[in-house]
């Protein structure tokens, strides 16, 4: 390699790494702002309303998540085609590209519609004590109409994702979140009226989007170029391959996890719907920022696989699946520590949930968690053709589960079905796909890693338990003290296993570098 490939390489290197600092660091603050405007809000909402008006606003937020499974797969198959053009400067390839996603998206919106105003007549099965509610379809209608809303004009949005510029689109989205936060806290507190609430959440949704659109076509003025080449055919073709594919991955990843909500609610009743909803807040608010860490680098991935080799492209992976299983190990102890004295401080005795409920959620958010990297680089690598049928194998193992231990268990069975399906599915299927299909080295050494990280984990969170379980005094006392056992204690021990490692080393190196650009 001569000096100039060389600098051209560092050149770029330097280019993804900047782009992943920026697009993680941006996503994780504003993730951050984010959660803490929704918390507050929750908890206005739950000290202003009824426990009815707490479990609606889950349930149908996940009734619209089910309507909407062709979103992922549209997305997810026009992101990765755009990588390569992007990669080219191949304008005329991207305005085609956009053109045909345009197209997509009102069908999109479309079928939205139409689905969500054929469910109407069967509300009464889907929510099992619903009669209390006044306006109960008007306000799904106002829900339903968000959902509509939200696919007019962000599939903009796509292409700045593309281009490495993820932290524009979070910037806007948490610019509007917070305006519609402040906006609910208000109205719930002067007037607790559940339909103003909606209406600035429908508001807050079309600016956000309009704004967007805006920007993006300040920022790529050729998406307004009315001389649009159309793609050939066989491209087409390709892309809706991966469209069905995505489509597959989104019906099992909408079974597994937005049906927990429908299932509690005609199971069990709405009212533990609303107790699982302030769970789900805190869980996925995590989740999200975490998840922020792997997002971030999404588009540099992809870019990545078009430029390097495999070799590096493994060596990435790996970096990315140790980074995963820190925060996400770290997390989970956390979470089982700390979820219960914290949700009864914030909502109340009523709204806590037994131990045994509280275990099953942290290893569903850990399992979860240690699959991120993998599905990253899967996406960004164009490789969810070669697993798709592992989605629809685990939305049936999930619902079949689900519903047999939820009939004869009760909450913990539907919890215990997610957990199942992805112990028997996508733990082993979504990174074999990605060693078999891509990286071509045996998988083996990605079980020996992750069976590791595991053990130092289980270790991590025993210890930690055990230290807690000393802590006493008032609720407050026992949020703030295990908090601070849980974030000294696995931390400790993650560094003292992991610093001679070659992950830690790579991305020690990396951090210190980057320090100095």
């Amino acid at each position: 390699m001569n000096i100039n490939q060389m600098q051209q390489l560092n050149k770029v290197e330097k280019s993804r790494t900047e782009y992943s600092a920026r697009n993680t660091s941006v996503a994780m603050i504003a993730r951050v702002v984010a959660i803490l405007m929704g918390f507050f809000t929750r908890v206005v909402f739950t000290h202003t309303l009824s426990e009815e008006y707490v479990g609606i606003n889950g349930l149908f937020t996940d009734i619209l998540n089910v309507l909407a499974l062709s979103e992922l797969g549209i997305g997810t198959a026009i992101t990765y085609a755009l990588y390569k053009p992007i990669a080219e400067k191949d304008i005329e390839k991207q305005k085609s590209l956009m053109q045909l996603y345009k197209r997509f998206y009102h069908i999109v919106a479309l079928v939205v519609l139409v689905a969500g105003l054929v469910i109407i007549p069967f509300m009464d099965i889907l929510i099992k004590d619903g009669q209390s509610i006044e306006h109960l379809i008007l306000i799904y209608l106002m829900y339903l109409g968000n959902s509509v809303i939200s696919y007019l004009l962000i599939y903009k949005q796509t292409l700045i994702d593309a281009h490495q510029l993820n932290y524009v689109g979070v910037l806007y989205h948490t610019i509007f979140l917070v305006i519609q936060n402040i906006a609910q806290i208000v109205i719930l507190w002067f007037t607790g009226n559940f339909i103003l609430f909606v209406s600035v959440m429908m508001l807050c949704t079309l600016g956000n989007n309009i704004a967007i659109s805006i920007k993006a076509g300040r920022l790529y003025p050729y998406l307004k170029d009315r001389n649009v080449q159309s793609l050939p055919q066989e491209e087409k073709q390709g892309i809706y391959r991966n469209i069905k594919a995505m489509l597959m991955h989104k019906v099992g990843n909408v079974v597994v996890t937005n049906t927990d909500n429908l299932l509690i609610s005609s199971l069990v009743g709405i009212v533990s719907t609303g107790i699982y909803s302030n769970y789900f807040l805190v869980i996925g608010s995590i989740r999200q920022v975490l998840n922020q860490v792997f997002q971030g680098i999404t588009a540099s991935v992809g870019n990545l696989g078009v430029t390097e080799s495999k070799e590096r492209v493994k060596k990435i992976f790996e970096a990315s699946f140790f980074i995963g299983q820190w925060i996400f190990g770290f997390a989970t102890i956390c979470l089982y520590e700390v979820l219960t004295p914290f949700v009864t401080l914030c909502f109340g005795k009523q709204y806590v949930f037994g131990m045994d409920i509280t275990l099953i959620l942290c290893l569903n958010f850990y399992f979860t968690g240690m699959r991120q990297a993998t599905l990253v680089f899967r996406d960004s690598l164009g490789l969810f053709w070669y697993d798709r049928y592992k989605s629809l194998a685990e939305a049936i193992i999930n619902l079949v589960v689900s519903i047999v231990l939820g009939y004869y268990m009760g909450i913990v069975g539907i919890f215990l079905g997610t957990l199942v399906s992805t112990l028997t599915t996508s733990m082993w299927v979504e990174p074999y796909v990605l060693y078999k299909k891509h990286l071509k080295v045996p998988i083996k050494h990605y079980f020996y890693r992750y069976a590791g990280y595991f053990a130092v984990t289980l270790v991590a969170w025993f210890l930690t338990d055990k230290i807690c379980a000393f802590v006493s005094g008032s609720i407050l006392m026992q949020c703030v003290m295990r908090l601070l056992i849980c974030v000294f204690v696995p931390n400790a021990l993650y560094l003292l296993s992991y610093f001679r490692c070659r992950e830690f080393r790579f991305l020690w190196n990396k951090l210190c570098g980057f320090k100095q650009r």
